[in-house]
């Protein structure tokens, strides 16, 4: 296990060196190119064109980790939504149901098989 560990590192750190020289050469000829013939910019070097594109990563990207913030606020919503339901009674949950099909739905909901008490499921 060493023995990979030893090998792979090297090669894990010589590729991300690879990495960003293409992706600094790229970005500044992408940006030599277009941005002052099109905005009236001036060129870029090379090593200007690798703080945009670590600019951009922060930006956009995000600093790595597992899950983007958009990704964590849209399980946040999922959860809290389902907290929600499940302290609705059955009653409730089909009322919201039909209002939320009624307006995004387009129509009237089908019918639906009423799901034992606390289960959580749909209807």
């Amino acid at each position: 296990m060493r023995k990979r560990l030893v090998i792979l590192a090297p090669l894990a750190i010589l590729g991300i060196a690879v990495f960003i020289l293409i992706g600094g050469e790229v970005v500044r000829l992408l940006w030599n190119w277009i941005a002052p013939a099109v905005f009236g910019l001036r060129e870029i070097t090379f090593w200007q064109a690798i703080g945009l594109l670590a600019l951009c990563r922060i930006l956009f990207g995000g600093l790595g980790g597992r899950m983007s913030t958009r990704s964590q606020a849209r399980q946040r919503i999922r959860e809290r939504i389902a907290e929600r339901c499940e302290q609705m009674s059955p009653e409730e949950r089909e009322r919201l149901r039909q209002g939320l099909y009624g307006r995004w739905g387009g129509g009237a909901p089908p019918e639906s098989k009423p799901t034992p008490e606390g289960s959580g499921g749909r209807g």
